[in-house]
């Protein structure tokens, strides 16, 4: 399971398969010159796996398993579910979190790199890019060094529940689906941005809980542009791009969410937000993996906000668990 999501996270990065190779060959070359002091805490999944997001964290890789319970922010209390869920009898063999713990997480500025080679795409200069993105991985770091990143793991290590995690796989899955969507549908107007989330179910199941794509301080009727849709790199970059992005004709960012201080900095250089919601885009892309998972013969049990709908392998929908709703 945890080869299937490095697979597909690759296959789907906006890198290309020459990219992610560079990058895990820049990764080989920084692990080789290390002083002797640091290289006994080198992580040797660096040089197959690019997304240091995406670790086992507590239990065999050759564990056998029939069903995994699966969610966006598994915590300790996801973790005391899942022993709890045993205890009533319900089949759980392995715990997946979307959003990474431990090692997965203290080490999260690594997988924005990928920021630069995405902005290249739009008309960056990647060396600008790069500078601009090392300055936001240097604040990331230190934002998470205070964290106590081991909770949830020590937990499940304890109650011998088998944790692990994948997170910038299928936020690349989401961007390759959404840019397959949006280049067959060309939406012209920010209407049209919306209405085309708005066909998607994970979108239209959130927005019937109060979490529908959003388009800000913009007019419905304004057109779009060039529509990029911003939604992996582990976390949000700098404001700063802002500037960069507009000189390269992007009209309008679609993305999971965004900080008023970036949202402010797209503003003042004219280029549309349009916030498609976190929960329902991190839904989106989770649900292709399980949904792979599910193919070869996994059971999936959706919790922790995840919006459960399910795809066969022409990408048609068979099944929606939108779970409680308002009415």
């Amino acid at each position: 399971m945890y080869a299937t999501a490095v697979r597909m996270g690759i296959e789907a990065d906006p890198r290309g398969k020459e990219g992610v190779e560079e990058y895990l060959a820049r990764a080989a070359r920084r692990n080789e010159q290390l002083p002797e002091h640091l290289k006994q805490f080198a992580d040797p999944e660096e040089l197959t796996n690019p997304f240091s997001d995406t670790r086992i964290y507590v239990g065999d890789p050759d564990t056998e398993v029939g069903t995994i319970l699966a969610g966006i922010d598994m915590n300790t209390g996801e973790i005391l579910l899942a022993d709890r869920l045993r205890e009533k009898g319900v089949q759980v063999d392995a715990v997946y979190t979307h959003h990474p713990e431990g090692w997965g997480l203290t080490k999260l500025d690594s997988v924005m790199e990928v920021q630069a080679d995405i902005w290249a795409s739009l008309g960056v200069p990647i060396q600008a890019g790069e500078k601009l993105i090392f300055e936001r991985m240097e604040e990331v770091k230190r934002r998470f060094m205070p964290i106590n990143y081991d909770q949830a793991i020590d937990v499940a290590r304890l109650l011998g529940v088998p944790f692990f995690s994948a997170h910038t796989p299928t936020d690349n899955l989401v961007v390759e689906y959404l840019n397959r969507y949006f280049a067959e549908h060309e939406p012209k107007l920010l209407e049209d941005v919306q209405r085309l989330l708005l066909d998607i179910p994970e979108y239209r199941i959130a927005a019937m809980k109060g979490a529908a794509p959003y388009l800000g301080k913009s007019s419905a009727r304004s057109r779009a542009g060039k529509v990029w849709i911003d939604m992996t790199g582990g976390t949000e970059g700098p404001k700063k791009v802002m500037a960069k992005l507009a000189d390269g004709g992007v009209g309008t960012i679609v993305g999971m969410h965004m900080g008023a201080e970036m949202r402010e900095e797209a503003e003042k250089h004219d280029i549309h937000v349009v916030i498609a919601g976190h929960m329902s885009s991190d839904s989106l892309g989770i649900n292709l993996l399980l949904d792979e998972y599910e193919r070869r013969g996994v059971a999936t049990i959706a919790t922790s906000g995840l919006i459960r709908v399910h795809r066969d392998a022409a990408g048609n929908v068979t099944k929606e668990e939108p779970g409680a709703l308002p009415w």
